[in-house]
């Protein structure tokens, strides 16, 4: 039986794997017109398993047609290969050039064995002849490959390019660009770039691109049809199906990145023991998205190990949640051509930046959490000094509005002592002590909570699940009136659409003279209970311990 792979490639004979059969064919339509394509995306996005579809497709000699999923023979027209720069990056530039001759004469070898046909013996002597020192001899040696394998037409995909050593990466691409430019027929007919670091972020002494003949080609995340392509091949040989429900809250949480979404199969079929002859439900996507946002897998390890690498990415995050206006997705700013890069960040539908997918978004809010705020052992008042149980009523059920309604007493408790939360950016202090909250109370009961909507400008919704039951706290940043009363009609068409009759909208009201409301209403037959909350914007005069605002 196949499975889910998140370790690496995946191949049709282990895995279930999306056919990517659309972007496959775009792919090669670029190959058949000559184009030398670049694509860098972030790692674990499936950029190796993608290219080596497109290279078996090229081998066989057969292309899947996106519009009948049938077919149709290329006549053996390519002669393709792949190399990997992986392990170059501190060889010199003759022991590179050395072996990449090697590896591309293994790669012929073999391709020659699979098509199980005979090496010819000009181009064994060729191969048994010829040695690489430069990129004058790679020239040389690709114009002689070309008379030697006419009709065919030699197409490369390298991947891991990231990993050519820096002093051959000049050379290297000028050459290829040299090629390019001199017409057609040429050799590579073809070539596929394939890495993490764009070509602008490895020409490292900053100069005019050797690559600008490059065609940029772009691989997206798991569209919801892939999500449901790829657990239904799971479904069809195992006989367990997922509620369709399970499906589309795969593809919410993810937005569709590869990685995640087979981790969450992975858990799903493989982890929480359930019995193949019953459907997964929503009951257990709730236990594997705990786990998932609970665990340390190599995908989320990568995502915080990147946002950790400058301070000032937690500042431009942080803005990126809190403003409604937005920051715009400016690839010419270092820091948002980084976060790019890392797929941390993308470009929304309006062209501003936003958080990847509700995962990366949790994991970052908790990334940047301060591990102790000071203020734990007030969370609850003197009244209320039993651990949280008392917002559980006796049918087990939680007391959202007594819950939230301490949080807002909680805050006037604090007062100017919020300003002094560690390495907490001003704006971003309100949401990060509810978050804080509300983590300490969901694990005193057992429970979790996570972030549900794909958020880019001021909005964020947090969800609580307990006895089956979501409870949903909607955040913003105070921006005047009209944007308050307008948070209340999202907030009630997004409770409509997750079947919640009740929501909380709480809003932090940064202002120097805040204007603190509370009010309950009822939008559209749904129950809004409405905070402006006030948070202080600086500590009284004399007061000691004041914190530095910046």
């Amino acid at each position: 039986m196949r499975r889910f792979g998140t370790q690496g490639p995946v191949n049709p004979q282990e895995h279930y794997v999306v056919s990517r059969s659309e972007e496959i064919a775009d792919y090669i339509k670029r190959v058949e017109e000559g184009k030398y394509v670049v694509l860098f995306a972030p790692r674990q996005t499936g950029k190796t398993t993608f290219f080596k579809a497109a290279l078996e497709t090229l081998t066989v000699g057969t292309v899947l047609s996106p519009a009948t999923q049938s077919e149709s023979p290329t006549k053996l027209t390519y002669f393709p290969i792949q190399l990997n720069f992986d392990i170059y990056k501190n060889t010199s530039v003759a022991d590179f050039y050395d072996n990449l001759f090697q590896d591309i004469r293994e790669e012929i070898e073999n391709l020659f064995q699979r098509r199980d046909e005979m090496l010819p013996e000009t181009l064994s002597h060729f191969l048994a002849d010829t040695t690489l020192t430069n990129h004058h001899a790679m020239r040389r040696c690709f114009r002689q490959l070309e008379h030697i394998l006419t009709p065919q037409k030699f197409v490369i995909i390298i991947d891991e390019f990231d990993g050519i050593p820096p002093t051959a990466l000049s050379d290297f691409l000028h050459t290829l660009r040299h090629i390019y430019i001199s017409g057609k027929p040429r050799c590579p007919h073809s070539v596929g770039i394939v890495g993490v670091k764009s070509i602008a972020q490895l020409n490292y002494d900053r100069s005019i691109s050797p690559f600008n003949i490059q065609d940029e080609f772009y691989l997206p995340n798991f569209t919801l049809e892939q999500v449901q392509e790829l657990l239904g091949q799971y479904t069809d040989e195992v006989g367990q199906p997922f509620a369709t429900e399970v499906i589309k809250s795969i593809h919410k949480q993810t937005a569709g990145q590869p990685v995640l979404v087979n981790r969450f199969a992975q858990i799903l079929t493989d982890e929480l023991d359930i019995p193949k002859t019953e459907p997964i439900t929503m009951t257990h996507f709730t236990k594997a998205h705990a786990q998932l946002l609970e665990e340390k897998n190599v995908n989320i390890t990568h995502l915080l190990t990147n946002i950790r690498k400058d301070r000032r990415y937690e500042t431009l995050l942080m803005r990126i949640m809190a403003r409604d206006e937005g920051v715009d997705f400016n690839l010419h700013n270092d820091l948002i051509n980084e976060l790019a890069t890392c797929g941390v960040i993308v470009r929304g539908a309006d062209g501003m930046c936003e958080i990847m997918n509700p995962i990366y978004l949790y994991c970052i809010l908790q990334a940047f959490k301060p591990i102790v705020n000071g203020l734990e052992d007030e969370y609850l008042s003197e009244k209320n000094n039993n651990d949280f149980l008392d917002y559980l009523t006796s049918a087990g059920h939680i007391e959202m509005e007594a819950l939230l309604d301490n949080f807002r007493d909680f805050i006037i408790r604090a007062g100017f002592r919020i300003l002094q939360v560690p390495d907490t950016p001003q704006e971003s202090v309100g949401r990060q002590l509810l978050l804080a909250y509300l983590d300490q109370f969901v694990k005193q009961i057992g429970e979790f909570m996570h972030i549900e909507v794909q958020t880019g400008r001021g909005r964020m919704d947090i969800i609580l699940t307990h006895n089956q039951q979501k409870y949903i706290v909607e955040t913003k940043i105070w921006r005047g009136d009209s944007r308050y009363q307008a948070g209340k009609q999202q907030l009630a068409s997004y409770l409509k659409t997750e079947g919640v009759k009740a929501g909380y909208y709480i809003v932090f009201d940064h202002r120097e003279n805040p204007e603190p409301r509370f009010e309950t209403e009822t939008i559209e037959g749904l129950t809004i209970r409405s905070y402006v909350i006030p948070v202080m914007q600086q500590t009284p005069s004399g007061s000691q311990g004041a914190c530095e605002i910046g």
